[in-house]
């Protein structure tokens, strides 16, 4: 049930990283924070479509 999720940062609005989450045990949208290339500083990235 692993399916592959999109991470967009929340400041440039780009998608820079794909992970894998399991949907059935973690309903909430996924948020790190993870190094942006764009902005060149860490910043958090949620999950997007």
């Amino acid at each position: 049930m692993r399916e592959i999720i999109t991470l967009a940062c929340t400041e440039c609005k780009r998608r820079n990283y794909t992970t894998k989450k399991n949907k059935k045990l973690k309903k909430e949208k996924l948020e790190l924070k993870k190094y942006c290339r764009f902005d060149r500083k860490h910043t958090v990235h949620r999950e997007t479509k």
